[in-house]
């Protein structure tokens, strides 16, 4: 996977299943011979190994000339083994583009183009979007000015608290398939990885192995209430990953299709025996993750070939992650809950947060060689070729301690609860920001229930520094900043009821700290002239263009939102929505005053001109295309069938 790619830097991610001698060229296009060469021996690399045969690696190229920018550049991985060198074409021949030799990328200072989108669920029962990234780049692979310069992933990029039955037996076998670490587990019912293998409520009914306790009453509705949401949230989260092994796995099984070959998935014969309405659920969900898995080779190809940056929402660690101070005081104090936030937060880091930023993450590479030491004895053999089993075959417990032991796993969860460097920033013009919305909450001091900010205020203050005197910047926040005003409001009633994380209370405007600061950094006069804001979350897509009341020189500010790439929101309940408010928060509407963005004049764009419509509701990928100034000149969705959805300006 390409990762950060600017003219001083190339970095690539990748999974290795033995620690190789590495040598990445870079050709310029046509070009027998490559410009440049590098080395990346296995013995030194910058890699954490997680299993017996798994190895996350990151290649970070920094050359002492710029690289070559806005022209197409291939590039090859050569692994230097015992039996000869081999490159990216002859051991994965589908990650080229038909009439292409090797890889291709294009490095591009200048935002003009480019794609996003979020909440990418396996097993929703609808395509996988993100294959239209694939279909954009290979209508013209050799075209350099028709690739969009980078993909941003808004959130959501995998479902730890949501999974399929399906899905985690195939979790199962990637852990016995590439033999990653166990650990023990406190505060359970289970106390190791391998029991909870073996636990009779490892499917659907994960919420049996917390301690049935009055006390963990509360941890019970955090992490397997998912279900309990009827109005946002229709998702179970009774499979939820636990240990990092099942975390690591998970993202192995949705960004490759390398491993699939080796898994068994049978409708009829689930892992362990289930009660029938268990049971038939996952026969009706084998299908839908079978679909899933088809597209793999396509989406593996896309993100071989544009760059991709990443940052978390919730479900990327578990639903309502930090919603409420009482929230965090309920999951924080508990070692199992601990735990199971702890290994999704490394999962994160080790498979998007690292390659975002490396030079941020030094500190947090070296806290994972502690814990997974790089001299762990070596695997007894090289994996053979992929080989699908005849039948099921049952996973075995894995009886070894990871390297280091359980202190240092203890010391890794701490460092990254700690981090405080998950946001980051990119150099280009206009400047590419991506916002932390999830670990730097602003804290209700009224009620333990009621929402936090989405950021306080030393982190506003920071990207308020961060945005003075440019003329342009991206903004990329997970959740939108400027949401669909009824549903804030109805999240609100439900918040003064008491109930937010029924709802899923989290916007810009839940807060009014929050909220306040970030209105006056569009207010302030020395922030950027045009704000476009890329969003996702929330299952829907839309965009406002957005300018101050009683103000001449104005900034621009466009939201825009697209999601998800495979989820969508309930089809009734959103047209209502969708209805209600054009009739209650028209532009005219005196109930804006209301609001706190009264200072704000908003313009709802409507999908392909709809007069009626001003949300979509579809699994979709963004794409958007500025000008030199920062504006963007075309908006628009593709969708999963091949079309396009076009939000034309405001008349």
């Amino acid at each position: 996977m390409l990762r950060r790619v600017t003219p001083e830097r190339l970095v690539i991610w990748l999974v290795l299943s033995e620690p190789v001698d590495l040598r990445l060229d870079l050709y310029r296009a046509g070009a027998a011979k490559p410009f440049l060469t590098e080395d990346f021996p296995g013995a030194t690399a910058a890699q954490v190994r997680i299993g017996e045969h798994a190895f996350v690696r990151l290649l970070d190229l920094k050359p002492a000339e710029p690289l070559p920018a806005d022209e197409l550049l291939e590039y090859d991985l050569r692994v230097m083994a015992a039996g000869g060198e081999q490159g990216l074409a002859e051991l994965l021949p589908d990650l080229c583009y038909p009439g292409h030799a090797r890889p291709t990328l294009v490095i591009r200072p200048r935002l003009a183009d480019l794609v996003h989108g979020s909440c990418r669920k396996p097993h929703f029962d609808g395509p996988d979007t993100l294959l239209r990234l694939d279909d954009l780049i290979g209508a013209a692979p050799a075209d350099a000015a028709a690739r969009p310069a980078l993909l941003v992933m808004t959130g959501d990029q995998i479902y730890c608290d949501d999974v399929a039955g399906p899905m985690l037996a195939a979790i199962h076998q990637v852990i016995a398939l590439l033999g990653l670490y166990p650990e023990r587990l406190t505060g359970g019912t289970v106390a190791d990885s391998a029991a909870l293998l073996e636990s009779a409520a490892g499917y659907y009914r994960r919420e049996q192995l917390l301690p049935h306790t009055r006390a963990n009453r509360a941890l019970q509705d955090i992490f397997f209430g998912g279900a309990k949401k009827p109005i946002f949230t229709t998702a179970s989260a009774h499979n939820h990953l636990i240990t990092l092994a099942e975390v690591a796995a998970m993202y192995l099984l949705v960004w490759s299709p390398a491993l699939w070959p080796r898994i068994e998935l049978d409708p009829q014969r689930p892992p362990q025996p289930l009660p029938a309405p268990f049971a038939a659920r996952y026969a009706a969900e084998c299908p839908v993750i079978e679909r899933f898995r088809d597209g793999l080779a396509r989406v593996r190809r896309a993100l071989a070939h544009l760059p991709v940056y990443m940052i978390f929402d919730d479900h990327d660690i578990t639903d309502d992650w930090n919603l409420t101070r009482g929230w965090e005081e309920a999951a924080y104090s508990h070692p199992f809950s601990r735990r199971i936030i702890g290994n999704a937060l490394i999962g994160y880091w080790l498979f998007q947060g690292w390659g975002n930023d490396p030079d941020r993450h030094g500190e947090l590479l070296d806290a994972a060689l502690a814990c997974f030491p790089p001299d762990a004895p070596a695997p007894p053999a090289a994996l053979d070729a992929p080989e699908a089993p005849a039948e099921p075959a049952p996973v075995p417990p894995l009886a070894t301690e990871p390297p280091g032991g359980l202190e240092p796993r203890d010391r890794l969860i701490d460092r990254l609860l700690d981090f405080e460097h998950w946001h980051y920033s990119l150099p280009t013009v206009p400047k590419l920001v991506v916002l932390d919305t999830r670990t730097h909450r602003w804290w209700s001091e009224s009620s333990l229930a009621k929402p936090s900010g989405l950021m306080d205020w030393e982190e506003l203050s920071e990207l308020q520094q961060t945005l003075m005197h440019a003329d342009a910047v991206v903004m990329v926040s997970p959740a939108p900043v400027l949401g669909v005003k009824l549903i804030e409001n109805v999240q609100r009633v439900f918040t003064w009821l008491g109930h937010a994380l029924l709802v899923d209370a989290e916007n810009w405007m839940a807060h009014p700290g929050a909220a306040n600061v970030m209105l006056n950094i569009f207010r302030h006069r020395r922030t950027p002239q045009h704000f476009v804001i890329l969003s996702g979350d929330v299952h829907y897509s839309f965009v406002y263009d957005a300018v101050l009341r009683f103000r001449t020189n104005t900034p621009r500010i466009w939201q825009i939102t697209a999601s998800g790439l495979k989820n969508e929101f309930p089809h009734t309940l959103l047209g209502w929505f969708d209805r209600l408010n054009l009739w209650l928060y028209g532009t005219r509407s005196p109930l804006n005053w209301l609001t706190r963005r009264r200072r704000l004049r908003l313009r709802a764009r409507r999908p392909d001109g709809n007069p009626h419509r001003r949300l979509y509701n579809g699994s979709a990928l963004g794409r958007v295309q500025l000008d030199a100034t920062g504006t963007p000149v075309d908006i628009r969705l593709l969708t999963a069938d091949g079309g396009e959805v076009v939000f034309p300006p405001p008349p």
